[in-house]
């Protein structure tokens, strides 16, 4: 039985930021948000201002593939069942919360490290904005718009 749009957002929420505490998740969960809503550029061409669009674009999510770098992942949203607070998060963020500290952020990545990149993608497609928690947040740089 297929899952519904809120249940895989609420499994991504959980399997891209379940241990980063409530801030963490709704970061993520509003850098997702903000790729729905995105006037411009790939997000736009891609999603078409629809979430699920946006939660299955292919090579955008750690947490959609089976395998990563030819291994098994076993963090992955079909191994990641939610629990209240993933769906409390994902209910606020689908109904137009937003988490101020990243703004207008269209990716993130947790680099296992103190310091975050000065771009991502490394295409220079998005640069450094913030941190919160283990994860890096970046914006849209004028790059962007020509994808």
């Amino acid at each position: 039985m297929p899952m519904s749009t809120r249940e895989l957002f609420a499994r991504m929420i959980k399997c891209e930021a379940g241990g980063e505490g409530l801030n963490g998740m709704q970061a993520v969960a509003t850098t997702i948000m903000n790729r729905v809503h995105v006037a411009y550029g790939e997000y736009l061409r891609e999603g078409q201002g629809d979430l699920r669009r946006v939660l299955e674009q292919p090579g955008q999510f750690t947490c959609f593939m089976t395998t990563v770098y030819g291994e098994l992942n076993p963090q992955n949203v079909w191994n990641t069942p939610p629990e209240a607070i993933h769906y409390e998060v994902a209910d606020w963020a689908m109904s137009g919360g937003i988490f101020s500290g990243v703004a207008n952020t269209l990716w993130y990545m947790n680099p296992f490290s103190p310091i975050c990149p000065q771009y991502f993608p490394y295409n220079r497609t998005g640069v450094q904005f913030n941190r919160v928690a283990q994860h890096c947040f970046f914006i849209p740089t004028s790059l962007y718009a020509q994808t």
